[in-house]
């Protein structure tokens, strides 16, 4: 578990519960249950009008998969690749035949034994790519499902407030309940717009960075197959295959923004 999104939620909420009663504010003000059922409950009907059950059930998937550490670990798929060249260099590519079959990627695996199995590095780097493609597109959905919802919510919120100060309108005999019905109006308001700067945003966000982070391992992956096929003494393999933790870890501190760079052999 990464503790990182965790903390950063929590301080946020901390933040603003603690500004809102140096201001004079009162918790109990900002507590709302038809408020939060109008957000929540809006934003996920409208979610589910723009996108199919399927992308929404793996957006919630990788948000979740956000929270945990990735399960690829590139320096030990860089390692493996050098292993496999150097098999690959002393004995022939056709040695990695059973080896390929208990690689520890299922990518890795599938670029392996479609070198084996003799496909040229045209086919396999077409192959591959359009795999990284389809992956990538994937991913980008379940984002922007998040991006979606965190649109969505600040003006359902909106409604919220309406709604809260239709009913205030139709009671305005009662001047004192008045104020507190207004005040109450704009909590919906307040969870919109907190929900979507707080937790949708911010993971389809992470989302987005985590898709980058797997593209640029999968890169590496076949830049390090295609080098094997090649030939390519394991030293340069490793030296070239270098340069992609170099970019993740780049990518990492960007927050994911540039494109990954494309494998070339």
């Amino acid at each position: 578990m990464q503790p990182g999104p965790i903390l950063g939620i929590a301080v946020a909420l901390i933040c603003i519960l603690l500004g809102n009663t140096l201001e004079g504010g009162h918790l109990g003000s900002m507590v709302g249950g038809p408020a939060a059922m109008i957000v929540i409950g809006g934003t996920i009907g409208a979610v589910m009008v723009q996108y199919p059950l399927s992308t929404l059930a793996g957006a919630v998937k990788a948000a979740l998969g956000t929270f945990q550490k990735p399960a690829e670990d590139a320096q030990k798929l860089l390692d493996e690749i050098v292993d496999y060249a150097t098999r690959a260099r002393r004995d022939g590519i056709l040695a990695l035949e059973k080896v390929a079959e208990n690689a520890s990627d299922a990518f890795l695996r599938k670029s392996l034994m479609m070198a084996v199995d003799g496909a040229d590095a045209a086919t396999v780097r077409e192959t591959m790519e359009l795999a990284i493609g389809q992956e990538e597109e994937h991913g980008e959905d379940h984002a922007k499902a998040f991006e979606a919802a965190g649109g969505y919510s600040p003006t359902i919120g909106i409604i919220g407030a309406v709604l809260g100060l239709i009913h205030v309108m139709s009671n305005l005999s009662d001047i004192n309940a008045v104020g507190h019905g207004i005040a109450a109006a704009f909590v919906a308001t307040i969870y919109g717009v907190a929900v979507a700067n707080i937790l949708f945003l911010p993971l389809g966000g992470r989302i987005k960075l985590r898709v980058r982070e797997r593209t640029v391992t999968r890169e590496m992956v076949l830049a390090g197959v295609l080098a094997i096929q090649a030939g390519m003494n394991p030293k340069l393999v490793r030296e070239r295959l270098s340069e992609y933790l170099h970019n993740t870890e780049g990518a990492k501190a960007a927050g994911g923004a540039g494109a990954p760079v494309r494998a070339t052999s």
